[in-house]
């Protein structure tokens, strides 16, 4: 199941070129995560995803420029390749309904007392598991 939030663009996202600048799709895609992780009504407060994660890495590929529009961006979000102290979240994003960014976010659930990566708990697993889609 992919899970779709409603990103508003900001006025300084924009460029000289008055398109989205590349660096503002990583702060939608983190809303979205955000979103999922954090703030979504669902979210299982007992999975222990909110004592943290950390980005391991990020991939994006722009297939075509968005500009500044009142109306909000659509971004689904779903998760694979869920290993034992690791996953990946992959995104689409959407300007009036046309594909116009793919990414995806290697993520670390993280014990932050150890400064460590940890091992994902059997709920939060679960979790994972409800937005899992290849």
């Amino acid at each position: 199941m992919r899970h779709t939030v409603a990103v508003p663009m900001r006025w300084s996202d924009m460029d000289a070129y008055q398109h989205i600048n590349n660096v503002a799709f990583l702060g939608y895609f983190e809303t979205a995560r955000v979103d999922l992780f954090f703030d979504h009504p669902t979210h299982d407060a007992a999975t222990g995803l909110r004592r943290g994660l950390v980005v391991v890495a990020h991939e994006i590929a722009y297939k075509r420029s968005v500009e500044y529009d009142a109306e909000p961006l659509q971004v689904q979000i779903w998760v694979s390749d869920v290993r034992a102290a690791l996953f990946q979240c992959h995104y689409e994003l959407f300007d009036h309904g046309v594909l116009a960014v793919t990414g995806s976010t290697r993520l670390a659930p993280i014990d932050f007392a150890l400064n460590r990566p940890r091992r994902l708990t059997v709920e939060e697993r679960d979790f994972l598991a409800k937005y899992h889609d290849d």
